[in-house]
């Protein structure tokens, strides 16, 4: 009735299969004795007996027919086993249908798949569903088998497929069935008919998704072309909603061994960096919140120099010919390193007299964890993924190295704590949790329209600074005065925008870690940017971070300033673009974008 390809069979589903269709002769090569031993080890002297000739003597026809019976005796009892689940005819489906009274046990019935329509796009963020064949994951068994699932039900393997399982799955219906003395099935009642699962509506817009994804390659590629690019292979952004915490878009771009682009959205936050002087904001307001400084506080910016130790000094003072007066406004703006060393060492209650010793107890740098993890900077964000890391913590064995801290050159982030931290300072001083989840609908009617809504989610807020409003606004300010000030230090990147923005770039001096196992430990240069837009009342905020951008002694490309610029541009764009084309249109249902090319693929698996 049905046309079953030919899948690998062993050697004794081969010995089994020749066992069943040659009992007589199988049960004749055992002697008497071993014909009276029981059952099983009867049988095993059957398996030993099957020769390779018996075996060469299974025809094609034979085979396909052993598949459908390994397959049937493959799974277990009470549980649904597929004998076929691709490239069923409808003649097939006829057949079996119209045949069913002599076939007890078996049913016809639907299967589904996952198609994936934007092809590369939030694949390794979109995860995985476990096949027919794979059932449920052996380290997750046990949990799925309690919660009423069967061994061959197909569910979430791997991030947002996993940690909405639940919610994507649906409910079974439910039967009672009555059997007779020998164990036939006389009649059966359904208790519960079952539902489908919901659907989930991402923050994410695909455009505007997608279009990030193509300026990090094109930026990635301009970057390749400058001097000491030779480990630069990947780049990051994070765009999100600072007021509501939801994710619109996450993106990672990074060049295999065959200098192909493949998307490494995962990255985002199970990889982790030294971000630079992006990370100055926090130190600010650490350096606030901690009562070492308020928002006047003025340092003079000078090189710092401990005994025994070389001068540490900002970009633009290296010998002293620099020197200027600063407060925290002004230190944002120019990117002092020497005012943030400052602040650390305030932090940690010592003085700091030239060519001395820097007396600060090692607590200090517990201390400066407090008040950035405020920020989301070294512990978790609260993202509905699974496998997010935290990051990397310097060894607390020098207290010097607080100063290298304090500049966002000693401990290393995720690009989603990044984005964490640039939304806490663009949404006046809340830390909320990202999400990737919109909304949960019902299933869809229609088929070409979403459904009714379920669930929409709220802002998760994790912590609030314990700061002012001004206190905030003195920071907001120095990124402010980053873009727009004479000493800014992205003063020329958003001059000719329509929109505002503020912000805070950065450098990190680090040591390679990358795939080229050559180049490990080589002296390279993240480059980063924080910011948002508009200023005023931001939608957006992002961060971008450009890992091993360039070897030390090479020049700075600057693609985090234009990965940064062509982001926003972007963004603004698509929102013109979209409020003009709601005027055109008023849809009362909110269709399925991708309708059309989850028809289109399905109709081409299906082909295959």
């Amino acid at each position: 009735m049905i046309d079953v390809e030919v899948e690998k069979l062993t050697e004794r589903d081969l010995k089994d299969y020749w066992i069943l269709t040659h009992e007589k002769e199988s049960l004749n090569r055992l002697s008497k004795k071993e014909q009276n031993l029981d059952a099983s080890k009867a049988y095993k002297k059957q398996v030993e007996d099957v020769t390779e000739k018996d075996i060469a003597s299974l025809t094609d026809e034979d085979k396909r027919i052993a598949t459908i019976y390994k397959k049937m005796t493959s799974g277990y009892a009470m549980t649904e086993s597929i004998v076929k689940g691709k490239g069923v005819t409808d003649e097939e489906i006829a057949k079996v249908s119209e045949n069913l009274e002599s076939l007890p046990g078996v049913d016809t019935t639907t299967d589904w798949n996952r198609f994936y329509t934007y092809n590369e796009t939030l694949r390794s963020i979109l995860g995985s569903v476990s096949s027919a064949k794979e059932g449920l994951p052996k380290e997750k068994a046990e949990y799925y088998l309690s919660q009423g699932y069967s061994r061959n039900d197909r569910v979430g393997k791997s991030y947002l497929e996993a940690e909405y399982q639940n919610i994507l799955a649906g409910q079974k219906s439910q039967s009672e069935s009555v059997m007779d003395a020998q164990g036939n099935i006389i009649e059966t009642v359904q208790k519960n008919e079952g539902s489908k699962g919901k659907d989930l509506v991402l923050s994410v817009d695909v455009d505007f998704q997608r279009a990030v994804e193509d300026i990090l390659r094109k930026n990635i590629q301009k970057g390749k072309s400058s001097g000491g690019s030779d480990l630069l292979d990947r780049a990051f952004v994070v765009a999100m909603d600072p007021y509501s915490g939801e994710v619109l878009a996450l993106a990672g771009q990074k060049l295999n061994d065959k200098g192909k682009f493949e998307d490494y959205s995962l990255g985002t936050f199970t990889t982790a960096y030294n971000m630079g002087s992006a990370v100055k904001g926090a130190t600010v307001l650490g350096g606030i919140m901690s009562d070492a400084i308020t928002k006047d506080t003025y340092f003079t910016d000078q090189p710092i120099k401990f005994k025994g130790t070389k001068a540490k000094s900002s970009w633009f003072n290296r010998n002293g010919e620099g020197t200027r007066t600063l407060n925290p406004v002004g230190a944002l703006e120019i990117s002092s390193n020497s005012y943030m060393y400052q602040v650390s060492m305030k932090m940690g209650g010592a003085k700091y007299v030239y060519d001395g010793p820097l007396r600060a107890p090692l607590s200090t740098f517990d201390k400066m964890r407090y008040y950035y993890n405020q920020f989301g900077l070294g512990v978790r964000t609260g993202v509905d993924l699974p496998g997010e890391q935290i990051g990397y913590k310097g060894p607390d064995d020098t207290a010097g190295k607080i100063l290298d801290f304090a500049i966002g050159q000693y401990d290393s982030y995720t690009p989603l704590q990044l984005a964490q931290y640039s939304s806490v300072v663009a949404n006046g001083g809340s830390r909320i949790a990202p999400t990737m989840l919109k909304e949960i609908r019902n299933p869809s009617t229609s088929g070409d329209t979403v459904g009714t809504l379920a669930t929409s989610t709220k802002p998760d807020v994790l912590n609030r600074l314990g700061v002012t409003e001004a206190d905030i606004q003195t920071v907001q300010n120095g990124f402010y005065q980053v873009t727009h000030g004479s000493s800014g230090t992205a003063r020329t990147v958003f001059t000719s925008s329509d929109y505002d923005v503020a912000g805070k770039t950065g450098t990190a001096q680090g040591f390679y870690d990358g795939p080229k196992e050559g180049s490990k430990m080589a002296d390279v240069w993240n480059t980063t940017f924080v910011g948002y837009a508009p200023v005023k009342k931001p939608e957006i905020s992002i961060a971008v971070v450009v890992p091993w951008e360039y070897r030390d002694g090479y020049s700075d490309s600057k693609i985090n300033m234009s990965i940064a610029k062509e982001v926003f541009d972007k963004y603004f764009e698509l929102k013109k673009k979209r409020a003009e084309e709601k005027k055109e249109t008023s849809h009362v249902d909110q269709p399925i974008n991708n309708v059309q090319q989850a028809r289109a693929a399905q109709s081409k698996q299906t082909e295959k």
